[in-house]
């Protein structure tokens, strides 16, 4: 049976390996993405938008529009696939003295805050949707509990966030769709621009190809149930802790 995936973020490398391979099995995909729209591909709508967090708390009328025009097909699952930990001259913190201003708001506005106002935007329509599944890409580096080696401040403080963001929300939509599953997702370590600074030291086969990371992660959304809404969920479907 033919599904339709909304994947939000559409530009990076994970959203490509994962549109790609819906693409391959036949499936329809809507995609957004502040980027312009690639070449043309059967079973792909391209939206170029803004992100919520470009105009505040407001969800802007466009995007409202487009997810009237997505939703109004039935969609099977979205992935929120935002991420950011390095760029203009500003890598991950080994120290606390390294933290600035300016790399904290710059993990929170792309990791935390546009994601929160696309949980927003789409949440009047997750409600009405049965069986739906909404993984939001997070990382294990934001678990609390499992963070020994410190160091990273401003990209494991706003993952953590957006730990909670989701944990909240799942609870909240759960309250109008009980049948709907909202959870963090960590994708692993994928040959993509945001790893490749920091691939050097990483064990033998843990770094895997966003074709590889789309196939787990793929199976991992299909089979994540009811019962792990809110929950922070490896590539490979085990729970991990906060």
């Amino acid at each position: 049976m033919a599904e339709h995936w909304l994947i939000i973020g559409a530009a990076g490398g994970i959203a490509q390996g994962l549109i790609q391979q819906l693409l391959a099995e036949g499936h329809r995909v809507s995609a957004i993405s502040r980027q312009a729209a690639p070449a043309p591909q059967p079973q792909l709508s391209w939206y170029q938008s803004a992100t919520p967090a470009d105009n505040g708390a407001e969800v802007s009328p466009e995007l409202t529009a487009v997810l009237q025009q997505v939703f109004s097909q039935g969609v099977t699952a979205v992935v929120l696939c935002q991420g950011w930990l390095h760029g203009a001259g500003m890598l991950p913190e080994k120290s606390l003295k390294q933290l600035t201003r300016q790399s904290l708001q710059q993990s929170l506005e792309v990791n935390l805050f546009s994601v929160a106002f696309y949980l927003q935007a789409l949440l009047p329509w997750l409600q009405k949707q049965p069986g739906i599944k909404v993984a939001v890409l997070s990382a294990k580096v934001g678990s609390i509990s499992d963070n020994r080696l410190g160091g990273w401040y401003s990209y494991r403080m706003a993952k953590a966030a957006l730990n909670m963001l989701v944990k909240c929300s799942s609870i909240e939509l759960g309250r109008f769709n009980k049948s709907a599953v909202l959870f963090s997702l960590h994708p692993g370590t994928t040959d993509s621009p945001l790893s490749a600074p920091f691939q050097q030291n990483l064990p033998a086969g843990q770094l895997k190809t966003p074709a590889d990371t789309a196939s787990y992660l793929l199976a991992t959304i299909r089979a994540v149930s009811e019962a792990e809404t809110g929950l922070l969920v490896n590539w490979d479907g085990k729970v991990l802790a906060f």
